[in-house]
């Protein structure tokens, strides 16, 4: 399956050569692109796109504004958001998680971790960055309070699985370590989700850090 993919960067050059290294993937299509994120919504009207890459900064409406925008008007119907920033320590990058980014990627990262996050994202089994993310939060987040009801809610063993996800393992690795199979965890992981009413992996880390469990 082709995943579309929207671009969002007010940098022309550099826009352009996000597109040139996405289209060269024979699973990966550039559906539409924008200069800033006052256009995002029209944009992902018009193109359904299932990842929308975009700049955390830009000049009229930043790359934080946009991605909250999305998810408060279409919801669970919103595409994935990755966001790029310019520098790993940036407070943007949690501040777009907490919006309803799936992730964040340095603009310099190489080409081929662009990719593999961009399926990652779309994918949805996968966080992207974990180790950065927690990084992120340490950094300019502390720990709020301690775990509601909605905790209670899950089994001994989705809370092993919790913990492992938000640590940044793939179901592969939690399924080695579980001696489980990846269609339980991926099941596993699913429940978690609905039952902490969170939208993907990323969120776990938000919600394992910020409720003191990591």
């Amino acid at each position: 399956m082709t995943v579309r993919v929207a671009l969002v960067d007010d940098q022309v050059m550099f826009r352009a050569g996000i597109a040139m290294v996405l289209e060269s993937q024979h699973d990966l299509e550039v559906v539409g692109q924008a200069d800033d994120g006052d256009q995002v919504p029209a944009l992902v009207a018009e193109v359904r796109p299932d990842v929308v890459v975009m700049d955390v900064r830009m000049a009229r409406v930043d790359g934080v504004t946009a991605t909250r925008r999305l998810r408060d008007s279409l919801g669970e119907d919103a595409p994935k958001v990755l966001v790029l920033t310019t520098f790993d320590l940036d407070e943007a990058a949690v501040e777009a998680i907490e919006a309803g980014a799936s992730g964040f990627v340095l603009k310099d990262a190489r080409p081929e971790l662009l990719l593999a996050a961009v399926r990652a994202v779309a994918d949805g089994n996968q966080v992207v960055a974990a180790g950065a993310t927690r990084t992120l939060l340490e950094r300019f987040r502390t720990p709020r309070r301690k775990p509601g009801r909605e905790y209670d809610d899950l089994t001994p063993r989705e809370r092993e699985i919790l913990l492992r996800a938000a640590g940044g393992l793939s179901n592969a690795e939690i399924a080695g370590i579980e001696h489980l199979s990846e269609l339980t965890v991926k099941t596993h992981v699913s429940r978690i989700l609905g039952k902490l009413g969170l939208r993907d992996r990323v969120q776990l880390v938000v919600y394992a850090y910020e409720h003191g469990l990591l």
